[in-house]
């Protein structure tokens, strides 16, 4: 389904802020509840800060509670990897991206078990958001069908 090639740039690494570069380039985590994609509620898709590849729809978007964005599943398998994290003293699920390699966040199994039982649990610092209404402008009309209709 990709039209177009994404791929990690100096001119990227560059443009991101000093959380932004410690999240995705340094294997950082944002304080809980202090994201700007925490409580968000808009149609769209969260693509990755660094690369621009679709990670994430709103459509899999839900309140886990746990202070950080959380979704049922990616917007494209093949643009989210996971790997085993055991970091400070416990065995986790890194997410990162494929083509931009920026630390996402982490999945865990406790997400809405109708849903496919797993918690996408993301850095808002990793993730710009497309409006819905500006996919088809910016080159990801193809994810269209993957976003809830505006009410």
């Amino acid at each position: 389904m990709q039209s177009r090639m994404y791929k990690k740039s100096q001119e990227a690494i560059a443009r991101l802020t000093p959380e932004e570069y410690r999240v995705t380039q340094e294997n950082g985590t944002e304080r809980p509840f202090t994201g700007k994609y925490d409580g968000h509620k808009e149609p769209g898709i969260y693509v990755d800060i660094v690369s621009g590849e679709p990670l994430f729809a709103s459509a899999d978007k839900f309140d886990s509670g746990c202070g950080w964005p959380s979704f049922t599943k990616p917007i494209e398998n093949d643009n989210v990897l996971e790997l085993r994290d055991n970091s400070l003293g416990m065995a986790r699920t890194e997410v990162r991206s494929a083509h931009g390699d920026s630390h996402l966040g982490h999945v865990f199994p406790d997400g809405p078990r109708d849903r496919g039982g797993l918690r996408y649990c993301i850095n808002s610092a990793s993730l710009r958001f497309i409006h819905r209404d500006e996919m088809e402008a910016q080159g990801y009309g193809n994810y269209l069908n993957q976003v809830e209709e505006i009410s």
